[in-house]
């Protein structure tokens, strides 16, 4: 089905270009601040459970939770205390100093839902079954234009002041750039199922690896689980056949038994792949997502970090189409500053899990091993682990000699006006200051909170929930000068 108005408008502030999680929640975001939003699609719109995504992290939950989403997900899902990656290496997820110290099992379209409906309400132009077919940059007018093709084949014309491409690994957005995308298959040859079982699983989220094999099984909820499996035995292309013996033998091997595997309603063979383009941005058009960056799907951080993408780029396109800072350039640039730092790590810290669990010599083995070990008996390293895999203790990089909490994650501070994820529903930067302090005149809309004790602290806060500025001590000017950034 087909969502095209015949009314669709001819020229937006922001394009976006790919329905997923991250285009959705960059739409909804534009949208709830008066900006005017089309997300266009290539997909008929209909549920698509053929993701892989299944975790949805702490980090990810707290930036939903600032959007009012948080609670409604969590009821249609599982939490999840701790992560099992292989063997005998678990991160206990319960220690996370967050509302949120889990990581939740459901699948990626009840996220997809969400964010739908959220855009829709706030005003987004949704038009599937349409292409991108290309795109130009008008310097002199300020702006992009695109061309889309339509179901019916027909071809029309939009333009917008800004592009942002979510459209997934194979990103017709960043071919039409022209960028590269290097890297390099990381994983060959992996089976994917939707099945039922005969036998549930004692764990709601079952992953290992034994000898030369590892399998993945999460649950739908209905019933349904999907199921992921790799064996170094049988490296196939993708384009090669394969059927449910294949993946029960594979699940046998890395788990001890296939659960009474049948009924696969779906079942494919595909590579995973660890790539990210060199910039984030390119002119007046942006990537985000899959986009930007791919990687393996250990540790269940590609949706995430995708999301998160979005929820720092929101604001900032918000902030330079209001004309709320005197730098827009310098905000804009701020994205891929922040952001491209942010995918690689998660590139090493995915792509070094998928590399212990397929361990195939002594010596490798011997790693995993003394790795699994000390993340089970140091506490600094498990704290480290946790924090990167569910992004609590993502942080971005501060200017010299600023203050040590500022382009930190802000923990959900329960203040005089209330929860600190609950100020930043309306999209806008809280300031948080001690008693008988004045706000500032500020070019953004501004939330003024304070301390609920004799915290002299001031911070401002920014609408994806970092820190921009911090002081121990009044400081109008510098504050003004932050707020003008």
């Amino acid at each position: 089905m087909t969502t095209t108005p015949s009314t669709a408008p001819e020229t937006v502030d922001v394009l976006i270009v790919g329905a997923g999680p991250t285009g959705l929640l960059l739409a909804g975001d534009l949208a709830a601040q008066g900006i005017s939003v089309t997300l266009v699609e290539r997909r008929p719109h209909r549920t698509n459970n053929m993701t892989r995504a299944f975790a949805v992290h702490a980090r990810t939950l707290e930036l939903l939770d600032s959007r009012g989403l948080a609670d409604e997900l969590i009821r249609k899902g599982t939490p999840l205390t701790s992560l099992r990656f292989f063997g005998k290496l678990s991160l206990d997820l319960s220690r996370l100093r967050t509302r949120f110290p889990f990581v939740l099992i459901t699948p990626q379209y009840e996220v997809e839902h969400l964010l739908e409906r959220r855009a829709r309400t706030a005003g987004v132009h949704l038009r599937y079954e349409t292409e991108l077919t290309s795109l130009h940059q008008n310097a002199a007018a300020q702006s992009v234009t695109a061309e889309l093709r339509e179901a019916d084949g027909s071809r029309t014309t939009l333009t917008a002041r800004y592009l942002v491409g979510t459209d997934g690994m194979r990103s017709p957005v960043r071919h039409a750039l022209g960028l590269p995308f290097p890297g390099r298959s990381v994983i060959r040859s992996m089976v994917l199922a939707d099945v039922r079982l005969t036998d549930e699983p004692s764990d709601i989220l079952t992953v290992s690896g034994e000898g030369d094999a590892f399998a993945f099984i999460a649950p739908f909820g209905d019933g349904w689980y999907r199921v992921m499996g790799w064996h170094r035995a049988h490296q196939a292309a993708d384009s090669d056949p394969v059927d449910l013996d294949e993946l029960r033998e594979i699940c046998r091997t890395a788990l001890g038994t296939d659960f009474g595997m049948h009924e696969a309603r779906w079942i494919s063979r595909f590579h995973s792949d660890e790539r990210q383009v060199p910039s984030y941005r390119t002119g007046r058009v942006f990537l985000a997502g899959d986009a930007a960056h791919v990687h393996s799907p250990a540790g269940g951080q590609g949706m995430n970090t995708g999301l998160q993408d979005a929820a720092n780029l929101s604001w900032k396109l918000a902030a330079v189409l209001r004309g709320h800072t005197a730098d827009p350039e310098a905000l804009l640039d701020s994205y891929h500053a922040e952001r491209h730092p942010v995918g690689a790590n998660v590139l090493r810290t995915s792509g070094a899990l998928v590399r212990l669990a397929m361990a195939r010599t002594p010596l490798q083995r011997a790693v995993r091993t003394v790795t699994s070990k000390t993340l089970a008996t140091v506490r600094p390293a498990s704290d480290k682990a946790i924090g990167m895999v569910s992004g609590i203790s993502i942080a971005y990089r501060a200017p010299r000699g600023a203050h040590p909490l500022t382009a930190k994650r802000a923990p959900d501070l329960s203040l005089r006006e209330g929860r600190l994820h609950q100020l930043l529903r309306d999209g806008t930067f809280v300031l948080v200051t001690p008693d008988g302090t004045a706000a500032p005149a500020s070019p953004a809309p501004l939330v003024h909170a304070h301390w609920q004790g004799d915290r002299t602290t001031t911070l401002l806060v920014r609408p994806d929930g970092y820190i921009a500025w911090a002081s121990d001590h009044p400081d109008p000017a510098a504050l003004r000068a932050a707020l003008d950034r």
